[in-house]
């Protein structure tokens, strides 16, 4: 009897053993993907900074940015990026995922450039702050809800297609009341779809992976909550931002 208890306790102290590592790894892997996302936001930041403020300086460059058909390949190139990355990243070594990934946030910073010549600084600033806490707020309940978010997931991809289409139709159409709803259903599917790839990038964790395969996921993971943070904060400087 004794050996069976003894036994029991060695099997529940091994369990415990395995959760705890399960667990310290997983922190490590998610710290992981916010930190390319943190990294990544500061690069786009840095880029669209630079950007308008050497087209203020210098009209060639404003009217080559900003009024010449450049401006729909500077506008289009991020999506290209987003799609190579998805179809490529199993294939590619962690470092050259890396910097596609800091090129992908540099191209995005230069296409989102304008926003510092239409809004206000502070209100630039305000919206980053409102989309951090916003994001801060749904990824941790996407971490921490037991509640299965998968059942959304084809639902709020679907949306951001329409999106995608509904803003491309208004580049010629030009309607403020079709702006306004793409601005307000935008931000409730980016909201969503935080909660719901944190959630499906925690799920990715598998403590058997190896560090390259793991450093893929966390770049993986990092674009997703990126590409959320970045719409939820264009959609919400719609209705918080003042303009110039």
């Amino acid at each position: 009897m004794a050996d069976i208890r003894n036994s029991h306790m060695r099997t529940a102290t091994a369990r415990e053993q395995d959760a705890a590592q399960i667990d310290e790894g997983l922190r490590s892997y998610m710290l992981s993907v916010y930190n390319y996302m943190s990294i990544g936001l500061g690069i786009t930041g840095l880029a669209a900074y630079a950007t308008a403020s050497f087209a203020q300086s210098n009209q060639a460059v404003f009217n080559a940015l900003y009024n010449s058909p450049l401006k729909w390949v500077i506008m289009f190139a991020p999506l290209g990026f987003v799609f190579f990355l998805g179809a490529r990243m199993h294939k590619m070594s962690v470092a050259s995922a890396q910097t596609t990934f800091w090129a992908f946030a540099a191209i995005m910073g230069i296409s989102i450039s304008y926003i510092f010549l239409v809004f206000t600084g502070a209100s630039i600033i305000q919206t980053f702050f409102v989309t951090a806490a916003s994001f801060g707020a749904l990824s941790l309940y996407g971490y921490t809800t037991k509640k299965d978010l998968s059942g959304m997931g084809s639902f709020l991809i679907m949306g951001v297609f329409g999106l995608i289409l509904a803003s491309i139709v208004n580049i010629f159409l030009q309607s403020s009341a079709l702006q306004f709803a793409v601005s307000v259903i935008g931000v409730l599917i980016f909201a969503g779809l935080t909660a719901y790839d944190t959630q499906r990038i925690k799920e990715m964790y598998y403590d058997g992976d190896g560090v390259d395969t793991m450093s893929r996921k966390a770049i993986m993971g990092a674009l997703s909550l990126y590409l959320n943070f970045i719409n939820m904060f264009m959609f919400l400087l719609q209705f918080l931002g003042n303009r110039e």
